[in-house]
């Protein structure tokens, strides 16, 4: 199932469950104009396909302790797979860092890092990120104030 294949209940379905994967299925049957045995159906065959890769709750860090939250650019010493995949590896298992995208332009990784203070940041910086393997460079920032968040996606 292609995004060309999706039709206007398919939408429908995949916006509200990206609003709350716990509201009934009746309720989404209902928006989207099926009986609740269709509406299945298609979740189902979307799951199948991909489309929806799962399901889980969305935690406010902030009221768990995690006050700061910084970016953090990172340049490799080398641009080899090898390197590549070592430093994912690593990257994985530090559960301070909630995101990590390779990207194109001047470094080559942007991560994601959520801290508890200023201190705690200093001890995941010391202690997990300037351990990762082949770096040549980091720089950090600390986002003052998150203006627009989401995990979901443009559903039109």
């Amino acid at each position: 199932m292609k995004n060309h294949e999706l039709d206007k209940s398919d939408k429908i379905i995949l916006k509200t469950l990206q609003a709350g994967a716990l509201i009934p299925l009746s309720e989404i049957a209902g928006k989207a104009g099926l009986s609740p045995s269709s509406c299945h159906r298609r979740i189902k065959a979307m799951e199948e396909a991909g489309l929806i890769m799962g399901y889980g709750a969305q935690l406010d860090r902030k009221r768990l302790g995690f006050a700061n939250e910084f970016f953090v650019e990172v340049s490799l010493a080398a641009q080899t797979e090898e390197a590549f995949e070592k430093f994912e590896k690593a990257v994985a298992r530090v559960p301070e860092i909630l995101e990590c995208h390779l990207m194109s332009g001047q470094f080559d990784y942007l991560l994601r890092v959520v801290a508890r203070d200023a201190e705690d940041y200093e001890r995941i910086h010391r202690t997990r990120l300037a351990r990762l393997p082949g770096l040549q460079r980091i720089q950090s920032s600390l986002a003052l104030r998150t203006v627009k968040a989401g995990s979901g996606v443009p559903v039109e």
